[in-house]
């Protein structure tokens, strides 16, 4: 499964899309919205995606955990839009047979997100907001819809 979405996200509900009875390993990675950056305090965050090139991109690391692990139970929801302090903002969950395959190919998916993935977070303070990786360049351009 993979979802881009504005709406919260239900790990639980995400979780229960790989668990299968052949799998013994479930790993599920949430990434969420945390109060502080560098002793700054985050009021709230905002996420643009480049929907379908996003997709594509999810689909092929899929794919490519299918091809080195030969997992083929892998979901991936990400959010986008406004998200408040404490809220998730992605679910990977992942389902093997054994353990260390679930741990080490969740961990491969979250890592290619955060490389390839056309997601982009702004974090705002009190005092300002920075796009996070974008720090001394642009605002990326609008983002097609």
């Amino acid at each position: 499964m993979i979802l881009l979405t504005r709406k919260p996200l239900d790990p639980d509900a995400i979780t229960a899309t790989v668990h299968g009875d052949a799998n013994g390993g479930i790993v599920t990675f949430l990434g969420a919205t945390r109060n502080e950056t560098a002793g700054r305090r985050v009021l709230y965050l905002e996420y643009e995606a480049y929907e379908d090139m996003a997709e594509k991109i999810l689909a092929r690391i899929a794919q490519e955990i299918k091809e080195r692990w030969g997992i083929t139970d892998v979901s991936i929801a990400h959010r986008f839009g406004r998200l408040e302090i404490g809220e998730v903002s992605l679910v990977v969950a992942v389902a093997s047979p054994h353990r260390a395959e679930a741990f080490a190919a969740c961990q491969y998916v979250v890592d290619r997100i955060k490389q390839d993935v056309p997601i982009w977070k702004k974090e705002f303070f009190e005092n300002g907001e920075v796009w996070v990786g974008m720090e001394g360049h642009p605002r990326p351009l609008s983002v097609p819809r």
